[in-house]
């Protein structure tokens, strides 16, 4: 699977669009990022050390909790891995050279979900007034 496979299957759920975050192709629902390019930053190359990054195009998916995150990376689908950078985020990465793109795919639309029934984000220091 490619970025290509990723973004046609992406902008086929509803309410998708395209954004750039932090420099990188971002799917949105609504105003939420939940699947986006992600390379390897220096500092992330840095923390693998000796050992080789997955090689190939990679992605970073929201996930719906940290418990979510965990129990995906412990069933284990080929390319599915998280890096130190994703400590304590409900987010995890996918090598898509190594991935069946049914997992992809399946991770794709759980993001959606999870993202789409967060509702419109709110900016921080902002608070939901009470209601009366």
């Amino acid at each position: 699977m490619t970025l290509a496979d990723v973004d046609a299957f992406a902008m086929s759920l509803p309410g998708v669009t395209v954004a750039t975050r932090w420099g990188h192709r971002t799917w949105m629902v609504g105003d939420r990022g939940f699947a986006w390019q992600r390379p390897f930053s220096k500092a992330d190359l840095k923390r693998f050390g000796d050992a080789a990054p997955p090689p190939g195009e990679i992605l970073a998916v929201r996930v719906e909790s940290l418990d979510a995150k965990d129990a995906l990376l412990e069933i284990g689908p080929p390319g599915f891995f998280t890096i130190p950078h994703f400590q304590g985020y409900p987010g995890l990465l996918i090598a898509l050279r190594k991935a069946r793109a049914r997992d992809v795919r399946a991770a794709i639309v759980d993001a959606h979900a999870a993202m789409a029934a967060q509702g419109p984000a709110r900016k921080r220091g902002t608070r939901k007034k009470a209601s009366k």
